[in-house]
């Protein structure tokens, strides 16, 4: 397995066809194919062990993933809104590497040690004029395809080892070969860094669907690309899903005549979102997508009929799955756990465990978290009912999901008792309409100090990102503790719920 043998197919199966607009220029399958060929000599001829990427979305995205996978070293995306502190950080864990990047980013981090860098321009200019490397690429399933950094929630951010086979695995599972239709476009707004990006990339290459790139998310420009490019389908983060529902309630229009598909995922949809979007699009399908860095993307679905079921139902049981992420793919096994490991019943609230070939559970420098069992705990929190369907509970390690983005509480609360007038903190996250879940925190202050809530958010500010500021601080003159000194989360969680925060 490799992730090459999916472009190879679709090459030799629609080589004419469109594979991908993006800023008014497009690329055919066979040409794709040449340009990632080119890309691959290029990459073989270079020191690198790794091959990284610091941009947003734009042809070199797909080029670097497979002629990377072409030449046999793993691809490495990288969030391209960590600091420059942060970025030499990962940078140095993926040494000796070629970098690509846009030309704003190019001199300050050439100095990086053993990194090679070329601009986004100079590695598509090469990929294009360059004939393609020998059509051998290694085989090996085990080999790593890409390596993903997660968002540190607890600490530095752990590199997730993706395989071949994983995420391979994931697409023979899932997706139909050619399934497309000639005029099928898909819509890609999500960051190359995050795996619902490299898994969108994948699947529309293999189903042979025309990828259409937008560099980022706004709620315009998603819309006018939307109706200009006739995309059929797209995948959203909760986050933007509202962001668009709320533009389209405003407008005199809310048509988008040939959006046949809407999936979504990475991060808790808030139920009245969910339900406003399907009075929008009474015609779209509607598929909830929920999965894990980890295990190669998507691991459960709520599919189209799901959702109108669901929405259609008198049966409060039914009712409430349009609040679930659907059943486990056939490819994949999941049990809830309780504290000790042994699987719960339905309808109890435990641990998620997931078990599949495309679930990976590797960090790079840390090995597999894979159980003897071929289990992987995910630290999410849920239940399932009768029927399979899963629910999400939270995370079992109280990190927040603000907007497909996770978050440790523990980060932002040491920030806040670097404060001097700070005793103690407790920061957890509210449901929140727009974003899936906000950041609230309750304070307690030293004695005889005095501060203002805004003063505290912008001390938060100051020293982490701005996503991360509390949108509501409550004073209190304790946080509740259990009697061995635990800090009883849901309590204030509970507590802070009704405050009102927002984003």
């Amino acid at each position: 397995m490799n992730l090459m043998m999916l472009l190879e197919m679709a090459a030799q199966g629609c080589g004419e066809r469109v594979a991908l607009s993006s800023d008014g220029a497009h690329l055919t399958f066979t040409e794709l194919f040449r340009a990632s060929g080119g890309a691959a000599r290029r990459i073989q001829a270079s020191d690198a062990q790794n091959v990284a990427l610091l941009d947003v979305n734009s042809p070199a995205v797909p080029v670097a993933l497979f002629a990377s996978a072409w030449a046999g070293r793993p691809f490495a995306p990288l969030n391209y809104r960590l600091t420059d502190s942060e970025i030499e950080a990962l940078a140095a864990r993926i040494a000796p590497a070629l970098l690509i990047t846009t030309d704003e980013r190019a001199d300050a981090l050439s100095r990086l040690p053993g990194i090679e860098v070329v601009t986004r321009e100079a590695f598509l200019d090469g990929a294009r004029g360059s004939e393609p490397a020998d059509p051998v690429w290694p085989m090996d399933p085990d080999e790593i395809g890409i390596l993903l950094f997660t968002s540190g929630t607890t600490g530095a951010p752990k590199a997730a080892v993706i395989r071949h086979k994983h995420l391979v695995s994931y697409i023979l599972g899932s997706v139909e070969f050619m399934g497309a239709g000639d005029a099928d476009a898909a819509l890609v707004s999500v960051p190359p860094y995050h795996i619902a990006g490299m898994s969108q990339i994948c699947s529309s290459i293999y189903a042979g669907r025309r990828i259409v790139q937008l560099p980022g998310f706004e709620p315009e420009a998603w819309l006018r690309t939307a109706r200009g490019e006739a995309v059929s389908y797209a995948f959203m983060v909760p986050t933007m899903l509202s962001r668009v529902v709320e533009l389209l309630e405003r407008a005199d229009s809310a048509e988008l005549p040939s959006l046949r598909a809407i999936s979504y995922g990475g991060g808790k949809m808030p139920l009245p979102v969910i339900e406003r979007a399907m009075r929008l699009f009474p015609s779209t399908d509607f598929t909830n997508a929920y999965g894990l860095t980890e295990t190669s993307s998507t691991i459960t679905v709520l599919g189209p009929d799901d959702h109108r079921t669901a929405a259609a139902s008198d049966d409060p049981g039914v009712r409430r799955r349009l609040a679930s992420v659907g059943r486990p793919l056939p490819t994949v096994e999941i049990e809830i756990r309780d504290d000790e490991g042994k699987p719960l019943a339905a309808g109890e609230r435990g641990e998620i465990y997931v078990r599949g070939e495309q679930v990976s559970g590797e960090y790079l420098g840390r090995g597999s978290l894979l159980l003897p069992d071929g289990f992987f705990p995910t630290r999410d929190a849920g239940s399932m009912d009768e029927e399979g369907y899963l629910f999400i509970e939270g995370r079992a390690d109280d990190v927040i999901v603000r907007g497909g983005e996770n978050m440790s509480p523990g980060e932002i609360e040491d920030v806040l008792l670097e404060h001097a007038a700070v005793s103690d903190a407790a920061v957890v996250g509210v449901p929140d309409e727009e974003w899936g879940e906000a950041v609230a925190a309750a304070v307690v202050l030293r004695d005889g100090a005095s501060v203002e809530s805004a003063e505290l958010q912008d001390w938060v500010r100051k020293h982490l990102r701005s996503s991360r500021v509390p949108g509501t601080i409550e004073f209190c003159d304790e946080l509740p503790y259990n009697e061995t000194g635990k800090l009883l989360r849901r309590v204030v969680r509970e507590r802070l719920s009704g405050a009102g925060a927002t984003p």
